[in-house]
């Protein structure tokens, strides 16, 4: 029993330690990738959710907004896919995912079913669409907290307690 615990253990340090070295590396170039291709969708005039960007910002022409937020995402995830880049990137998601998020207040008949109290409970097939952002809200936060070089913030760090 306690051979299979180590066992056990040794996989499972050995996994984590690898899912830790290349985890963030993945997020980041998994959210490039992914941004890049729903873009291009926009811009090719092939994106599923065209109209339904147009519904959202009903007070822009779609023939340029559409494909203006296309190339706006290809910018983003460009800026995932090239590391220097990620600041940049994380900068232009924020209008992003606002725009993202608009149609569960302004479109909530579309997004939500029903209207009851606990309507924000059961999404549409766009709410889920729209909710599942959180995720790459979230993956855009754990890549972001990892561009700071540590050796350089301790040396920084370090410089500032003795200039005190």
């Amino acid at each position: 029993m306690i051979r299979a615990y180590i066992l056990f253990d040794n996989a499972d340090v050995t996994i984590t330690n690898w899912m830790k070295k290349y985890g963030t590396t993945a997020l980041r170039i998994s959210l490039g990738i992914i941004f890049v291709w729903f873009g291009l969708l926009k811009i090719l005039g092939a994106s599923p959710v065209e109209q339904f960007v147009a519904s959202t910002v009903y007070w822009f022409s779609s023939s340029w907004f559409v494909p203006f937020l296309g190339w706006w995402e290809v910018v983003i995830g460009l800026c995932f896919l090239i590391r220097p880049m990620i600041r940049v990137g994380i900068l232009l998601l924020i209008p992003q995912m606002i725009g993202t998020f608009l149609p569960l207040f302004i479109l909530p008949h579309i997004t939500f079913q029903g209207a009851g109290g606990l309507f924000v409970l059961f999404p549409t097939v766009e709410g889920e669409f729209i909710v599942k952002n959180f995720v790459l809200l979230s993956a855009a936060i754990v890549i972001g907290s990892q561009v700071r070089d540590p050796k350089i913030d301790d040396e920084w760090g370090e410089r500032r307690n003795h200039g005190r």
